[in-house]
């Protein structure tokens, strides 16, 4: 005879249905994990080979050669566990939770920019003190979810200015001033193509869908055009094997090209790259990429364009599978975890190869950061529920 447990509430479940309920928990998208798995494994190797030579500079010198490899190791192990965490969080709870989210979300963003408060480095104030990161890392998954859960509530009036599409733009836009303050253009990027995405996806009306993407055009051409140092680096990115241009604006940009052409098909070997031996900086961070061309060529690059594919096309499958059940808040934030992920791997590859003009953006799951390795995580970790809650219920089930 099984005698049932009692849980808080009421409700009573006997050991089968224990042992059920555990076994479903392990019903989780496999691949998924593995992929996640082996970029941030590969991109630990590469984040010590492009590291390792930094503490014969004077401002590294403090630093031991396994510094930002144990860091890094740390910062792994930490996203598993809060991933861990956070997936054992139901969508509904995270749904209920994303306006009050948001506005703590924004609230960090302010608090960066206090003197005093936020800490400047290179020139950018974006991090906050005793370990809380970037709050513009936070934002790009909580725009996200909030995106998401405003066009759910607002389904019936998407197609209307005022009551639908305006007060989301206003959202956006005080946003995209606060990144603007510290400044961190890249950001501001990505967060704005999330959001446009999510829109587009929820069926805001198509006029004004094209008219805002006009104004933001004008708006980040304004921007450039505004500022003599983003205007200087633009030209030098048009032509950065000029002389003043290469040892100037395209500093990094041209030894990033110099790298993937050192690189060839296969590379020069794990290890044996030149341009992270101070002549290419942030190797580790932005400019991973181009260590990765350098030491393992063509080869390596394809592989890790194709793997993060894999993820984009993964995010929008298990999306689209959820908007099938009925779950359209769910199907919008995996699809808009899709378009995060693509959008910024997009942008760092190209300003890497020299597509786009030079921006600092780090590689997902791959650079160097606490912050963004971590929030990765727990970003993926709430596709892998939304995943996990679709297996449940196309069987009928409850979670």
């Amino acid at each position: 005879m099984q005698l049932p447990f009692k849980f808080a509430g009421g409700s009573t479940a006997t050991p089968i249905d224990i042992r059920a309920r555990q076994s479903r928990m392990m019903e989780y998208d496999q691949p998924l994990v593995w992929v996640v798995i082996l970029l941030m494994l590969l991109g630990m190797v590469m984040v010590y080979s492009a590291s390792i030579a930094l503490p014969d500079s004077p401002k590294f010198a403090a630093y031991s050669n396994t510094y930002f490899l144990q860091r890094q190791a740390t910062f792994i192990l930490i996203a598993a566990v809060i991933g861990a965490c956070v997936f054992r969080v139901p969508v509904a709870t995270l749904q209920a939770g994303a306006p009050y989210l948001f506005i703590a979300t924004l609230l960090l963003l302010v608090l960066v920019l206090i003197p005093g408060i936020g800490i400047v480095v290179n020139g950018g104030r974006r991090w906050l003190p005793f370990g809380l990161g970037q709050p513009s890392e936070v934002m790009k998954l909580i725009m996200v979810l909030y995106a998401a859960d405003y066009t759910v509530r607002k389904q019936e009036y998407m197609h209307k200015l005022t009551k639908g599409f305006l007060p989301m733009a206003l959202a956006v836009s005080f946003v995209g001033l606060l990144l603007l303050l510290e400044p961190d253009l890249g950001a501001f990027g990505v967060i704005v193509c999330i959001a446009m995405g999510i829109l587009f996806l929820g069926g805001v009306n198509a006029v004004w869908f094209g008219g805002i993407g006009a104004m933001l055009v004008t708006i980040f051409v304004s921007i450039i055009a505004l500022s003599k140092f983003r205007r200087d680096r633009f030209f030098a990115y048009l032509n950065p094997w000029e002389e003043e241009n290469a040892l100037n604006k395209a500093y990094q940009l041209t030894h990033s090209l110099i790298a993937f052409g050192r690189g060839e098909l296969f590379g020069v070997g794990l290890g044996g790259s030149v341009e992270k031996l101070h002549y290419l900086p942030e190797a580790h961070t932005d400019f991973l990429l181009a260590v990765i061309g350098e030491e393992l060529g063509l080869v390596g690059v394809l592989v890790v364009i194709a793997l993060f594919y894999w993820i984009v096309k993964r995010a929008f499958d298990i999306g689209r599978q959820a908007i099938a059940i009925d779950q359209t808040f769910a199907g919008l934030v995996a699809k808009g975890i899709g378009i995060w992920i693509g959008v910024q791997c997009f942008i760092n590859m190209g300003v890497n190869l020299g597509l786009l003009p030079t921006k600092g953006l780090t590689l997902p799951l791959m650079s160097y950061g606490g912050s963004g390795v971590v929030i990765n995580c727990v970003g993926l970790a709430i596709l892998l529920r939304i995943d996990y809650e679709n297996r449940v219920l196309m069987r009928g089930g409850r979670v």
